[in-house]
């Protein structure tokens, strides 16, 4: 890791204090009051203001893939910056960096997807992609088509569109009214068979979207978003045929498929893409995240020519960002896909990935761990209160990741369901050993209550 000074703890104490004074944190309540001042990173390594250093398992928000530290990024932003850093998009107007790494990720992309409209992060993604949706079928004379289906416990952002099709009530309670004509179905989560009521999950699913598109009517669906592994409860893989058929099914009806890519494109799967996995392409597919490894807040939507060309039919697609196509953020792009692509971070998500998991899955003898799942390096522990009963209760997991931190010098993200763990791609096997034992010198001391002992 780089040599960066470390501070004295009261240098620390007034970054804490200020940072009291006036930050507000997403998911933290107004009550609680330690904070960990991080300063410097290295590989899956990063280090606090005070020297301590931890192991990054979830590379920042499932984004860093080639790993903290990288000075070539650096440098190509700076000599961006230097030729020029920001121009607008819109019109006429492009720049040779938004040009070439659009040409790139067409090339990376299923085939059939041969446009690219550029964003700053995965809920602008959605954000798009929902009203090009809408907009694709008003241009095409049905205006009618304005419902859009997605899934419990999904999550496509935190903006108007993006936060209404995500399928937790946290993301609506108090926001007041939110985008209308949204309907939520059952995800394919195959540790929880009791959803299922003992059917097969992938025909499950099938018959209740038909169902349901039968019942709100197919002439008024516009579209249908999903995360192709869903990330934010924890890498939950659906039955390896359930993409495919979802999208013949809504193909039949005219219904546009939207795949969430923000957390599963750009090798986090071990494919360029998890709609390649899984052998389907969709209409619109969403990424952010990994397209620079979040050196710079960067997102591209991808979508089909038939999209394209009815989107911007007579006066164009009327919806653009201000930093639509940012040259700075479109040049970190195309030098972070390089190294992806030379480094061989794809075949090494997949190798040591599975080598993570096998290490993992000995943690399924404690009884507070209820399956481990794992694709590429996308992986969940789920934490149950019980895992020998049929449906046991989902194990809070805040004060878990916190004692992971504290007493392991893990970081980690959590959900009330599971552990969610996404390092960087760039891990060794060695490190995911390392990892795998920090984790289970935790998970050894966790009751039936979520508590460490």
């Amino acid at each position: 890791m780089p040599a960066v000074p470390t501070v004295s703890r009261s240098i620390t104490s007034d970054l804490i204090d200020a940072d009291l004074a006036a930050v507000i944190h997403p998911v933290l309540p107004g009550d609680r009051k330690d904070r960990t001042v991080l300063v410097s990173g290295a590989g899956c390594r990063v280090r606090d203001s005070e020297g301590r250093e931890y192991f990054d398992a979830s590379a920042a928000l499932g984004l860093v893939q080639v790993g903290h530290g990288r000075a070539e990024l650096g440098r190509v932003a700076a000599e961006q910056m230097e030729r020029l850093g920001y121009f607008h998009t819109w019109g006429t107007i492009s720049n040779d960096r938004s040009i070439r790494l659009a040409s790139r990720l067409t090339a990376l992309a299923p085939a059939g997807l041969d446009k690219v409209f550029f964003t700053s992060g995965g809920a602008e993604g959605n954000e798009i992609a929902l009203r090009m949706a809408r907009y694709y079928h008003y241009r095409r004379g049905e205006p009618q088509r304005t419902w859009v289906l997605s899934r419990n416990l999904a999550y496509h952002g935190i903006g108007y569109g993006s936060g209404a099709v995500s399928g937790s009530p946290v993301y609506h309670e108090g926001f007041g009214p939110r985008m209308a004509d949204v309907h939520y179905l059952t995800p394919p989560y195959p540790y929880h068979r009791d959803l299922f009521s003992g059917q097969d999950v992938t025909e499950y699913c099938l018959a209740e979207l038909r169902e349901t598109i039968e019942r709100i009517g197919p002439e008024r669906i516009a579209a249908m978003i999903g995360e192709p592994v869903m990330g934010g409860v924890g890498a939950v893989i659906p039955p390896h045929g359930y993409w495919p058929r979802v999208a013949e099914l809504l193909k039949s009806y005219g219904i546009l498929l939207i795949l969430d890519e923000v957390i599963t494109a750009y090798g986090r799967t071990g494919h360029w893409f998890a709609s390649q996995y899984f052998g389907v392409t969709p209409d619109i597919l969403v990424t952010a995240k990994g397209i620079t490894s979040g050196y710079v807040p960067h997102g591209a939507v991808l979508v089909t020519d038939e999209v394209a060309d009815a989107v911007t039919s007579e006066r164009g697609f009327p919806v653009g960002f201000t930093y639509t196509g940012h040259p700075t953020a479109c040049a970190v792009a195309l030098a972070n896909l390089d190294i992806i692509e030379n480094e061989g971070l794809l075949p090494n998500a997949s190798a040591v990935g599975a080598h993570l998991a096998r290490r993992l899955g000995e943690l399924t003898a404690l009884p507070v761990v209820g399956e481990v799942r794992q694709l590429g390096l996308m992986l969940g522990v789920e934490l149950v209160s019980d895992a020998s009963v049929p449906s046991p209760l989902p194990l809070g997991t805040v004060g878990i990741a916190d004692a992971l931190r504290e007493q392991a010098g893990i970081i980690l993200r959590s959900n009330p369901y599971a552990l969610v763990i996404n390092p960087p791609l760039v891990i060794t096997e060695q490190e995911a050993d390392e990892l795998a034992d920090g984790l289970a010198s935790v998970l050894a001391r966790v009751d039936s209550d979520g508590r460490v002992h």
